[in-house]
C-alpha cells in the first residue's frame, strides 16, 4: 500500500491532489477538434406544370414544396392563407380539379396537369363571385382571414351535394342529396372561423344556394 510518506507528500497536499483527481474524472474531456458538419444535400428540383385560375403555369420547385407555398411564395397568390399548416383550420382550402383540398397537406409536384382554382380565380374586387357578394351582405367575412378557404370550401361542398355525394349526416344515402344547414355545417366542419361568424357564413351560403337554413 502506497502512503503519503512514501510519496513525500503532506496530508494537506494529498487531499488537494485527491480533489483535483476527482474533478478530472467527473468532468468529460474537452473535444480536441470539432467534428466536421455533415454535408448538406442540395434540394431536388423538379419542373411541374398545371393550370391555375385558368392560366397555364410552369414552375421549377424543390420537391418538398407544398401546393400552398407554391401558390403563395412562387405565384404571389396570397389570397390562400397559411393558418395552422397542419390541415386542421381550412384556411388554405383551394379547388383542385373541382374538389376541395387542403393545399398545405399536398406537394405541388404531385399534381402535374391539374386545374387549380384559388379565391383569386373565383372573383375579383370589380366582379365578385355571387358567393363572395353573399358573404359581404351577411357579414360572413369578419376579420376575413379564413374567408378564402371558407368560400372555396363552400363551392366544393355545394358541388358535392349537386353530385349526390353523401356526408356523415345524410339520412338516406340512396336518395338524392339535398341542401340543408346541417349538411352544410357537416361538410364545412373542417373550416375554422376564429371570429365565430358561423351563422353568418351559413346564411351567406344558403342564399347563394337558393335555400333557407
Amino acid at each position: 500500500m502506497v502512503t503519503t510518506h512514501d510519496l513525500n507528500v503532506s496530508r494537506r497536499g494529498f487531499l488537494k491532489l485527491t480533489a483535483v483527481s476527482a474533478t478530472l474524472v467527473a468532468t468529460p474531456p474537452l473535444v480536441a477538434k470539432a467534428s466536421a458538419p455533415a454535408a448538406v444535400r442540395p434540394p431536388v428540383m423538379q419542373k411541374v406544370a398545371f393550370e391555375v385560375n385558368g392560366k397555364e403555369t410552369s414552375l421549377t420547385l424543390d420537391t418538398r414544396t407544398t401546393l400552398l407555398d407554391a401558390l403563395r411564395e412562387h405565384m404571389q397568390l396570397t389570397g390562400t392563407k397559411k393558418g395552422c399548416d397542419h390541415g386542421q383550420c381550412g384556411a388554405c382550402t383551394v379547388l383542385l380539379d373541382g374538389r376541395r383540398i387542403n393545399s398545405c397537406l399536398t406537394l405541388a409536384v404531385m399534381h402535374p396537369g391539374a386545374k387549380i382554382t384559388t379565391i383569386e380565380g373565383l372573383g375579383t374586387p370589380d366582379k365578385l363571385h355571387p358567393l363572395q357578394a353573399a358573404f359581404v351582405k351577411h357579414d360572413g367575412y369578419q376579420c376575413g382571414y379564413c374567408t378564402p378557404g371558407q368560400i372555396c370550401s363552400a363551392v366544393g361542398a355545394l358541388d358535392e351535394i349537386k353530385r349526390d355525394i353523401p356526408s356523415h349526416v345524410t339520412a338516406d344515402i340512396t336518395s338524392k342529396a339535398s341542401f340543408s344547414a346541417p349538411e352544410l355545417r357537416e361538410r364545412m366542419s373542417g373550416n375554422i372561423c376564429r371570429c365565430g361568424a358561423y351563422s353568418n357564413i351559413v346564411e351567406a351560403v344558403s342564399e347563394y344556394a337558393g335555400a333557407k337554413a
